[in-house]
């Protein structure tokens, strides 16, 4: 296990060359693979986000898959078409683009909504049903999907169903003068992908991922993270609180964040690291709040809760 580890180190530090001065946003995108959930990645074009999930996937070894969200795409485009053969006399599947490992649902939310719906089953039952047949999707499964700011033209608000359906979502930003600097005088990003080599394989994540479901959690950490949900359902400062998913969420979010740190056993400062990008997007302020923006501000009375 100490061997995967630092392999596990080593991809990420390889990442951190190619994505410059966000290291915390690195480390939240592969905390999620780490506990089978999906990423969400909001943010104005060109700061990196398709660069990004193209690091994580091949610093990883995994199979990728990218998808471009259109008007005009189509569920089955994405999932893919069970199509008469002639020569054959029978009808056979056509896999779509989905059965990879890692998926890239870049700008997903310029796409109309049934297309959006359509990766819901897949994201949650790792499948995809086709005129009754069930298809297990390659494992592990993960769905990196990128979207443009809501005003942008174009653009298909993702509805909360779906949000929920992603363990973290995260925004990279303008980078740091001294992180652009280093880029404008770099090497060309695709051309230092394409020069990067996995330290890790499929079956090296699939164990991880079954190493951070044995990660410990004492009862005083479950009481923290009792704490937080119930603020958030009693304060009256939310819409409505989180649900019992998102405490799942939080819990198994903050066990892979306590694995990359070298750890078998969760602290509430891993609960209070993850917690801003998983919670985030669940949460709404009341009508008196609507000013505020999701995010930071959302967030910050849970972080000022004291822990148990």
């Amino acid at each position: 296990m100490e061997k995967i580890t630092a392999r596990l180190h080593r991809s990420v530090a390889a990442i951190n060359t190619i994505i410059l001065g966000k290291e915390v946003q690195i480390k939240l995108g592969v905390t999620a693979l780490l506990a089978r959930g999906h990423l969400l990645i909001e943010d104005l074009p060109g700061v990196g986000k398709t660069t990004l999930s193209h690091a994580i996937a091949h610093a990883l070894g995994l199979e990728f898959n990218r998808v471009q969200f259109t008007s005009d795409l189509l569920p089955s485009d994405i999932l893919g078409a069970t199509i008469y053969e002639k020569e054959r006399e029978q009808f056979r599947f056509h896999p779509g683009p989905i059965f990879s490992q890692v998926i890239l649902a870049d700008e997903i939310n310029r796409a109309n909504p049934k297309t959006q719906s359509a990766l819901l089953e897949a994201m949650e039952e790792y499948q995809v049903s086709i005129e009754g047949t069930s298809h297990p999707l390659p494992q592990p499964f993960f769905v990196i999907a990128t979207q443009n700011p809501s005003e942008q033209i174009g653009t298909y608000a993702l509805p909360e169903s779906q949000l929920d359906r992603f363990l973290m979502v995260i925004s990279l930003g303008y980078p740091s003068a001294a992180a652009e600097r280093d880029l404008l005088l770099g090497n060309d990003r695709r051309e230092m992908l394409a020069a990067l080599k996995p330290e890790l394989s499929g079956e090296d994540l699939l164990q991880l991922q079954r190493e951070v479901r044995a990660v410990k959690v004492t009862s005083a950490l479950i009481d923290y993270v009792m704490t937080i949900v119930t603020f958030t359902r009693q304060s009256g400062l939310y819409r409505s609180g989180l649900s019992p998913r998102a405490a799942l969420s939080i819990l198994n979010a903050a066990r892979a964040w306590a694995l990359l740190e070298q750890r078998e056993y969760v602290r509430p400062d891993d609960v209070q690291a993850i917690l801003p990008a998983v919670a985030g997007h669940r949460l709404r302020r009341l009508s008196r709040y609507e000013g505020e923006e999701s995010g930071g501000s959302v967030i910050t009375p849970l972080l000022e809760l004291a822990i148990p």
